[in-house]
C-alpha cells in the first residue's frame, strides 16, 4: 500500500486527503511514533492513545492560526511529526535535537511551551480573550487535556473562570483513565459513572456553563471529525469528552500502561523491553527513598507518605502496597500535598511529603505561609534534584537551593550518596524543630551495599572528606563523588582538601570560618543554581565573618538548560569534571 505519511509534511497537507484515507494514515503514524521511540527512547503510550485525535483536531481546525495546545505535552508527538517535524523526530529529546514537550520557540504549531499539566485551560482562556480584545473572532482556540490533569487546582480554576465567559474555546478532555499512573480521586470516579452512563447527577461540565459533548470514542476518526465539526460552529466554551486507551495500537503499552508511559528501549514488533544488564548496580535514589521510607514506617507508626500523582516515579509506592492506609496519592495537587502535609504534622504524624524538585515551585506558597511560618516539621523529599537529562528545563530541579534557602525555619540538606540518605530521612522522622527539604537527584547512586544500619546526624555539620594545603573544594550532594574522583586524578601533592557540606541551611559555620581562614583558593560545587545557591551561601558568610578572597563558584548559570544526556548538560553548564579541573589547574 502507498504510504500517506511521507507525502505529510504540514496540517495543510493533512487537508488535502479523503476522509476515507485519515484512518490508513492513523496505522502509519502510530508505527512511525513506535519505530522512533523503540530506539531513541522517550514517552511512548500518552501519544499512541491520541493517534486519532490528533490528526482529526489538524484535519478539523486551521492550525496554526487556530490555536491548539496539548497539556504537558507527553501526549504530543503525533502532534509534531504532522506540523513539520517528521524529518527530524528522531532527534527528539536529544542534545540539539527537538523538545520532548511543545515548545513556542521550536514551532509556530506549538502554540503554547508545555511540561507540566494542568496549564493548557489558563494559557487557552488568555488567548481567547485576547483574540476578542483584537477582533479576531473567527479563530479557534483549543486545549487537549487528560482526566488526570483536569482535575488539578489550576484546571479547575481556568474552567471556573472561562465559564463565566463567553471565549471561543473547546477543551478536549482526553479520558483514559492515566495519568503516568492511574487516574485517583472523585473525579475520576464521576468520569467513570458518565462513561458507564450511572451518572445521576447533573453534568459537572454543564454547571461550569460549558457546552459538553460525549463521551465518544476518541479511535473513531468518522465521529471524531464530525463531532469537531459541529462544535466547530458552536460558540462559547465548548467540552468534548473523548474515550482513549493509552498505548493503543501496541499489546504491551496498552497491558502495562505505567510502564510503557516511557518504556526505554523495547522490541518494536513484540513490545518487549530490552533487557538490562545483569550486573550489579547502585540502586535508583528514589528507590533508597521509597525502601528506607517502608523500612523507618514499619518502625514508627506515626509515619506517613504523601505524593502528588508520582507514586512510581517516586517509589512511595513501595509503601503504598505494604501499607497502603498510611500513603496518599493525592493526584495532580501540589499545593494541595504540602498543606495537607502540614495539616497531619499539626496532629503530631510524622509527614514524608514527597514532590519532584521542579513540582515543588508549584507549592511555594504553601511552604512558605502553611509549613515554614507555623514551623511544622514537615519533610518534603525532592526527587529529581539537579539536571534530569532529557526532560529539558521544565523538569530540571536546579532552582530548589535558591528558592529554599530564603525560607526561615526550613532545613536543607543535600546527600553526598545513599547512606547519606538514609540517615537523614532516619534522623528527621525522630523528630525535628523545623521543616525540612530533602534534595536528591534522579538516577542511580553510586553504593551498591547501602542498607547499612542507620545513624543519627548532627544537624548542620560538615564533614571533611580529603585533608590539603592550598585549595579547598566545598561541594553539596552527590555531585561531591565527581569532585572525590577529581582528587584521585589531579593531586599528586596533597594540595587540595575537599569538605561534604550535605546541610545547605544550617551551614556549618564552626567548620566553614576555619577552611576560609586557612585555604588560598576557594572552589564550590553543586547541581543547583549559581545564584542564591550553596556558594552564595558561602559567599556571604564569607562577607559577613570580613575574609575577602576570590571564591569560584561552580553551578547551574543564569540560562535555563537545554534537555540531552545529564552528562553533556553537565559539560554545557560548566559544572562538569573537566571545567573543574582546569580551573584548579592553574593553581597546582
Amino acid at each position: 500500500m502507498k504510504s500517506i505519511l511521507e507525502h505529510i509534511n504540514s496540517p495543510n497537507d493533512l487537508k488535502s486527503l479523503k476522509e476515507k484515507d485519515l484512518e490508513q494514515l492513523a496505522v502509519e503514524l502510530r508505527e512511525f511514533i513506535i519505530d522512533i521511540v523503540s530506539v531513541k527512547e522517550g514517552h511512548l503510550g500518552a501519544s499512541l492513545g491520541v493517534v486519532e485525535l490528533t490528526i482529526a483536531l489538524h484535519y478539523v481546525f486551521n492550525t496554526p492560526v487556530d490555536k491548539l495546545i496539548w497539556d504537558v505535552g507527553h501526549q504530543a508527538y503525533g502532534h509534531k511529526i504532522l506540523s513539520g517535524r517528521k524529518d527530524v523526530f528522531d532527534t527528539n529529546r536529544q542534545l540539539g535535537g527537538i523538545s520532548g514537550f511543545p515548545k513556542m520557540q521550536e514551532s509556530e504549531y506549538d502554540a503554547f511551551g508545555t511540561g507540566h499539566s494542568s496549564t493548557s485551560i489558563s494559557a487557552l482562556l488568555g488567548m481567547a480573550l485576547a483574540a476578542q480584545l483584537q477582533g479576531k473572532l473567527r479563530r479557534q482556540h483549543i486545549a487537549v487535556i487528560g482526566d488526570a490533569s483536569i482535575a488539578s487546582g489550576m484546571a479547575f480554576e481556568g474552567l471556573n473562570h472561562a465559564g463565566v465567559t463567553n471565549a471561543n474555546i473547546l477543551v478536549v478532555l482526553n479520558d483514559n483513565a492515566m495519568g503516568i499512573d492511574p487516574s485517583v480521586g472523585a473525579l475520576k470516579k464521576y468520569l467513570t459513572n458518565v462513561k458507564t452512563g450511572t451518572a445521576k447527577e447533573e453534568n459537572i461540565f454543564e454547571c461550569l456553563n460549558f457546552h459538553y459533548s460525549g463521551p465518544v470514542d476518541g479511535h473513531d476518526l468518522p465521529i471524531l471529525v464530525q463531532e469537531l465539526e459541529r462544535l466547530q460552529k458552536i460558540e462559547g466554551p465548548k467540552l468534548l469528552h473523548v474515550i482513549t486507551t493509552k498505548g493503543k495500537g501496541l499489546q504491551k503499552a496498552e497491558e502495562n500502561q505505567v510502564t510503557y508511559h516511557a518504556p526505554g528501549k523495547f522490541d518494536k514488533q513484540t513490545g518487549e523491553l530490552q533487557k538490562k544488564t545483569s550486573i550489579a548496580e547502585p540502586p535508583k535514589y528514589q528507590d533508597v527513598f521509597g525502601k528506607t521510607l517502608v523500612e523507618l514506617a514499619q518502625k514508627n507508626e506515626k509515619i506517613v507518605g504523601i505524593t502528588p500523582a508520582m507514586p512510581t516515579g517516586s517509589s512511595l509506592k513501595f509503601m503504598m502496597e505494604t501499607i497502603p492506609d498510611r500513603a496518599f496519592d493525592v493526584g495532580i495537587a501540589e499545593q494541595h500535598a504540602v498543606t495537607l502535609a502540614a495539616g497531619m504534622a499539626t496532629d503530631g504524624l510524622v509527614v514524608f511529603c514527597n514532590i519532584y524538585s521542579t513540582f515543588l515551585q508549584r507549592a511555594y506558597d504553601q511552604v512558605i505561609h502553611d509549613v515554614a511560618i507555623q514551623n511544622l516539621p514537615v519533610i518534603f523529599c525532592l526527587d529529581r534534584a539537579g539536571l534530569v537529562g532529557e526532560d529539558g528545563p521544565t523538569h530540571h530541579g536546579v532552582f530548589d537551593i535558591s528558592y529554599l534557602r530564603c525560607i526561615p525555619n526550613l532545613i536543607v540538606f543535600s546527600p553526598l550518596n545513599e547512606i547519606e540518605l538514609r540517615n537523614i530521612m532516619y534522623t528527621a522522622q525522630l523528630g525535628l524543630d523545623h521543616p525540612i527539604a530533602i534534595r536528591y537527584p534522579r538516577g542511580r547512586g553510586n553504593l551498591i551495599h547501602w542498607q547499612v544500619p542507620m545513624e543519627k546526624l548532627a544537624i548542620g555539620k560538615g564533614h571533611i572528606l580529603k585533608e590539603g594545603t592550598k585549595i579547598a573544594i566545598l561541594s553539596t550532594g552527590p555531585i561531591g563523588n565527581m569532585a572525590s574522583n577529581l582528587m584521585s586524578e589531579l593531586d599528586q601533592h596533597g594540595a587540595i582538601a575537599h569538605y561534604n557540606f550535605p546541610f545547605i541551611k544550617p551551614l556549618d559555620t564552626i567548620l566553614l570560618k576555619e577552611i576560609l581562614q586557612k585555604y588560598e583558593h576557594i572552589i564550590t560545587l553543586e547541581d543547583g543554581s549559581a545564584i542564591g545557591g550553596f556558594g552564595s551561601a558561602v559567599l556571604e558568610f564569607a562577607n559577613n565573618i570580613g575574609i575577602y578572597k576570590i571564591i569560584k563558584i561552580f553551578g547551574i548559570p543564569d540560562y535555563f538548560i537545554t534537555h540531552g544526556p545529564t552528562e553533556k548538560l553537565y559539560k554545557k553548564a560548566g559544572i562538569d569534571k573537566m571545567s573543574v579541573k582546569q580551573y584548579v589547574q592553574q593553581f597546582l
